[in-house]
């Protein structure tokens, strides 16, 4: 299953433990619905040591479902959306913005 959300579109997390934060996507995996947002999923990774490196902490992070992010088409009053596909007068596919009216997202 696919994913409308793409790599550097800003999102706000609309459920969840992080629910209302917004931040940059930096990574999308389709295949798993996961989407990785700054400041959202950081986590510290406790590293065995190993005959190539030395145990410690390590900051990771991880990805959230891609259901619990919307797309901001309004930084300033932080208006999300639902994504859509649709043609634009050329003939092509673009994204667009359900809850404006249909607006392409640039």
């Amino acid at each position: 299953m696919g994913t409308r959300i793409k790599t550097g579109d800003t999102v706000k997390v609309i459920s969840g433990a992080n629910k209302g934060t917004t931040g940059k996507v930096t990574k999308v995996l389709p295949a798993e619905n996961k989407v990785f947002v700054e400041g959202v999923g950081n986590r510290t990774r406790h590293m065995r040591r190993s005959a190539y490196r030395a145990s410690g902490k390590k900051d990771i992070q991880v990805g959230i479902d891609a259901s619990k992010v919307a797309l901001v088409i309004d930084a300033k009053a932080g208006n999300t959306s639902r994504v859509g596909y649709g043609k634009d007068k050329d003939g092509k596919t673009v994204r667009i913005a359900r809850q404006a009216n249909n607006r392409e997202i640039k």
